[in-house]
């Protein structure tokens, strides 16, 4: 039972912070990372970054008036403390849940979360346009964006930067930095310099003084020069990593620890009201509060349900390997056959299964970190020069590399192969991860060919067809655990644009895509008991497609497709635009889905929310059937 005495059960808007002095706000923070570490321990979710920036949330609505004021977070993976401190502390036990609290800001749970944060590196440019907004409409809101280290690095944040620097309208920037350790000396030096940079008073003497020297004549000029250079020639020397941010025109304050209150709250409340952009650099832990995620934090990023004391994962795994895990080791195999394979990912090693091939391959394996863009035009730089790049990229973030993979692989018809790991619904992170658009974005691109591995055999496959043909592949494949089918020893290389024929019927015709050759499968089966024989095909290729196979089912009485992304644009429509083409008429049935976002949620359950699970393909295809029977 919760005791009833505790703050957080007392605050129920950021308005209430106001009133707690910095020790009561430190006991909120530990109550917080309680309530953080009960609830995930059975939801999951990600753990580490939310405890790392308790302290920071607390200071930061402690001195804005939210939602009037705006906080932006990038990502989103830190803001359970903001949750809880917006009203939704009964109701954060559903978290990640299906019909629960989503793990992300989401405009439509509260007031309080300002955009649908999901993908890296976009709140400044969020928190830009507000501003600008803020400006034109003669506001006088503050703007607040929080970022990590990691999400800066991603030339979204670069190009940002730029514009803040050069509009110099007022906003503050957070950089939460958990990977920098702190030095109580040069930390002191940090908060004068930081201090005096944020003074206003201190930038009207500066200026003033800079403008009189060079307005004085050779001698004035030759000053101001020589105490210009001195200045910045100092600041390389104390403070090397506040340059880039000043010369864009960023006032930037030393480094302070982003687990003290009342340094948070004091640095604060002199930046807000600076006046000119102003960035707040905040050492952080990951994981703070919870010794098992401190010491694992990249676990702890995004977790299943766990044993507090241990620290370790509730679930325990089934015989099957995951896709990522039969991807890794397929590829660490065809890498020992082939020294021109390089690996590469963006700040998801571990997450894409690439850890063993880092490890066997370290010369060869590339992590250019949150910048998919970067990572996809570097890959077509490392097909020119000879070698065989493997991109493994997870579905919902390879979409913003769409560009570099039509213009900077496809043109030019490079050897790139796209490993998309999580295609299809991929469960409680919601509509910001789920890999449902990469049919749509793959399928159009000339020179492109796409595979869709129904097992782990097709898989392995896949990949061993898409590095022995060349060219630009994509390979899509769902998060989780695989269909427990043996891997080949030895690989083939599939013949292209031919499909696999699973189960034979006279009946209906299952034309179906990836991991819903299983789900085809299981509605078969149903459709047995009802006197209806359906053929199943695994059809392997969407690009090219099996164009005999759409034939021969146009034959039956139905063609039914079936697919784990948005119809819109899909396979499915592939099939019929064949089948158009090809002169044949057929009765169609095109299952995938639907113009929609899909919400956070068991991927099981939502495949039955979407009706893509057996029961409901089974009974859409009766339903067709008997449209098609009473229509005769």
């Amino acid at each position: 039972m919760k005791d009833q005495q505790r703050i957080l059960d007392m605050v129920t808007t950021p308005a209430d912070l106001k009133v707690l002095t910095d020790e009561e706000l430190g006991i909120l923070a530990q109550e917080i990372r309680e309530e953080i570490i009960t609830v995930t321990s059975e939801t999951g979710g990600h753990v580490a970054s939310s405890l790392g920036a308790v302290e920071i949330i607390l200071a930061v609505h402690s001195l804005i008036d939210s939602p009037k004021d705006k906080l932006v977070f990038d990502v989103g993976h830190q803001s359970y403390a903001h949750k809880l401190i917006t009203g939704r502390l009964d109701e954060f036990a559903t978290l990640r849940t299906y019909g629960g609290l989503s793990g992300f800001p989401k405009p439509e749970e509260s007031p309080y979360d300002v955009h649908p944060s999901g993908h890296a590196s976009d709140s400044l440019s969020i928190a830009m346009g507000l501003a600008e907004a803020r400006d034109i409409r003669h506001g006088d809101e503050k703007i607040v964006a929080v970022i990590g280290d990691a999400a800066l690095a991603g030339g979204m944040a670069f190009e940002a930067l730029n514009q803040i620097g050069q509009s110099q309208t007022p906003m503050v920037i957070i950089l939460n930095d958990n990977e920098m350790s702190i030095s109580r000396n040069v930390g002191a030096l940090m908060k004068h310099l930081g201090y005096m940079r944020a003074s206003a008073q201190y930038r009207c003497a500066r200026d003033t003084f800079q403008e009189r020297l060079e307005s004085s004549g050779p001698f004035g000029n030759a000053l101001a020069n020589f105490g210009r250079n001195m200045k910045d020639s100092f600041k390389h020397m104390a403070i090397p990593h506040t340059m880039l941010f000043e010369q864009l025109g960023i006032m930037c304050t030393a480094p302070i620890d982003g687990h003290d209150i009342g340094l948070l709250k004091e640095t604060l409340s002199v930046v807000l009201d600076a006046g000119v952009p102003a960035l707040v650099h905040v050492v952080t832990r990951k994981g703070a509060g919870y010794a098992p995620a401190v010491a694992n934090p990249e676990k702890f990023h995004g977790i299943g349900p766990f044993d507090i004391d241990s620290g370790q994962a509730k679930k325990k795994p089934s015989g099957a390997p995951t896709y990522t895990s039969v991807f890794g080791k397929a590829l660490v195999d065809e890498a020992a056959k082939d020294s021109r394979i390089v690996a590469l990912t963006a700040a998801m090693k571990g997450g894409t299964g690439l850890d063993q091939f880092a490890q066997a391959y370290p010369e060869r394996f590339i992590d250019v970190g949150i910048a998919e863009e970067h990572g996809v035009a570097s890959a077509a730089g490392l097909a020119l020069g000879g070698m065989k790049p493997v991109v493994a990229i997870y579905s919902t973030f390879l979409q913003r590399a769409i560009d570099q993979m039509i213009i900077n692989c496809a043109l030019p018809d490079l050897d790139v192969v796209f490993a998309i790991d999580r295609a299809g619904v991929v469960g409680e992170d919601g509509p910001t991860h789920h890999g449902m658009f990469d049919l749509v974005y793959t399928r159009m691109v000339p020179h492109m060919r796409v595979l869709t591995p129904s097992n782990e055999e097709e898989l392995v496959n896949a990949l061993h067809t898409a590095l022995h043909k060349g060219g630009p592949f994509a390979i899509r494949y769902p998060r989780g655990e695989a269909e427990g089918v043996p891997v080949p020893e030895e690989p083939v290389v599939l013949e292209e644009g031919v499909s696999r024929l699973v189960r034979e019927g006279k009946d209906v015709a299952i034309l179906a895509f990836g991991r819903m050759v299983s789900k085809a499968e299981d509605a078969a089966e149903i459709l047995s008991l009802h006197g209806i024989e359906a053929r199943v095909v695994d059809m392997r290729w969407v690009k090219p497609l099996d164009i005999d196979a759409i034939k021969a089912a146009a034959q039956l009485d139905l063609v039914v497709t079936v697919e784990g992304g948005v119809v819109d644009g899909g396979a499915g429509e592939g099939v019929l635009g064949e089948m158009a083409q090809a002169g044949v008429m057929a009765p169609t049935l095109v299952l995938g889905i639907d113009d929609t976002f899909v919400q956070q949620g068991a991927p099981a359950k939502l495949l039955d929310e979407l009706e893509l699970d057996g029961k409901s393909i089974a009974k859409a295809i009766q339903n067709r059937l008997k449209e098609i029977r009473s229509a005769k």
